[in-house]
């Protein structure tokens, strides 16, 4: 089962996410291109219009005789080919809309969060309440996460007016429902940042955050300075102990013999 990194309100981690049944690995990219063609052909208004040389004013008269000029015939200056005539085969208002099934809008949205889960582009978040809407703080709180330089898409678990308008006035933030994100809006972002509550997953046991596990790591550094120090002392004692006794074995032999030749001179 996929996971994610948790965080707190405070953007501080807590340990791994397992991530829910929906997110099961698999990536369709077939589907995936079906929605995102039809979500960009649905935003087209389908306005653009010109004008057939029935529609454009003037042109009722013949410019000149059919013969006798040395000239092409022509019959109206407002066809096609005439400066100020009308457009052949031109755009004409119409509908682009485009309708997908309804498992393959599920598909493709369960898709794409496979695909950022599978890049390690999700990111899990206990709770996004704010007091009032406040860009600096949302700002702020992307900072710590590290998503300051990325396209973020912010999930929330229910309609949260207040963190869609800190979010308004950034424009790399998209904050919505994570209900209401399609596969489109997912595919655009960078990092996903998801409400914990609308996942429905749960903690990782034994998952401890990265910075809980430095302390014991401090700890056993710090120790392992301590033996070495004393095994550096006991044999720097030792080292000094067995130096002083060779220097007296090597002191007294010497005193002997100054002895005997003192012994000699005076016979």
């Amino acid at each position: 089962m996929p996971e994610a990194q948790l965080y707190t309100a405070a953007a501080d981690e807590k340990g791994s996410y397992a991530l829910p049944g929906e997110f099961d690995g698999g990536v369709n990219e077939a589907v995936l291109y079906h929605a995102v063609r039809a979500y960009r052909n649905n935003q087209r208004q389908g306005t653009a219009s010109t004008k057939t040389r029935a529609e454009v004013s003037g042109g009722g008269r013949k410019p000149w005789r059919q013969k006798g000029t040395g000239r092409a015939r022509q019959g109206t200056t407002r066809a096609p080919h005439w400066p100020g005539g009308g457009v052949a085969f031109g755009p004409r208002p119409r509908s682009y809309q485009t309708d997908l099934p309804r498992k393959v809008k599920r598909l493709a949205r369960q898709s794409a969060l496979n695909a950022r889960a599978r890049e390690g582009a999700i990111f899990v978040i206990e709770s996004l309440a704010f007091d009032a809407p406040k860009t600096k703080q949302l700002a702020e709180l992307l900072a710590k996460l590290g998503l300051e330089q990325q396209k973020v898409l912010v999930l929330t678990a229910e309609h949260r007016p207040a963190v869609y308008l800190s979010g308004r006035n950034l424009p790399d933030v998209h904050v919505m429902r994570y209900v209401d994100a399609s596969a489109y809006e997912l595919l655009w972002s960078d990092a996903v940042l998801v409400e914990e509550p609308a996942l429905g997953g749960h903690l990782v046991e034994g998952s401890a955050p990265k910075r809980a596990a430095r302390k014991p790591a401090e700890a056993k550094r710090k120790a392992t300075g301590r033996a070495a120090k004393r095994a550096t002392t006991k044999s720097t004692k030792r080292a000094g102990a067995a130096t002083k006794k060779v220097t007296k074995k090597a002191a007294k032999p010497a005193t002997k013999r100054t002895s005997t030749r003192k012994g000699g001179d005076d016979a």
